[in-house]
């Protein structure tokens, strides 16, 4: 899994005059290759509760979602687009990670993905 994330993961930046036109190649490259890492991040939280905690969370959570996706999600207008990869994102975290956390708190490697979900 650790190969897989370090070395199959690509998410290209472009600018954003250039992925604004959705039918562009570099549009659709580039989201084919959100979904592709989407896909592996909930491959690897499968893996919770088989291997230790903090293993998938570090390669889920801190090399996935923080290293790849959630650059492309900052990168993405505001709107439905937006959401719906917020929203797949989170469909991919397992619930019993969040169980044993006070009002109002999240886990640190998820401080920067909660910012953006409060925006």
């Amino acid at each position: 899994m650790k190969k897989s994330v370090e070395e199959d993961v690509f998410i290209p930046l472009y600018p954003k005059s250039t992925v604004e036109d959705k039918s562009s190649l570099r549009s659709k490259f580039q989201e084919r290759r959100f979904w592709s890492a989407v896909k592996l991040l909930s491959n690897v939280v499968l893996w919770d509760g088989i291997v230790q905690e903090d293993k998938v969370r570090d390669l889920g959570l801190s090399k996935l979602l923080n290293r790849y996706l959630l650059l492309n999600i900052l990168n993405t207008p505001l709107g439905p687009d937006n959401i719906k990869k917020c929203s797949k994102v989170v469909a991919c975290l397992p619930e019993r990670w969040f169980q044993d956390l006070k009002g109002g708190s999240t886990l640190p490697e998820l401080q920067n993905f909660s910012q953006h979900l409060l925006q």
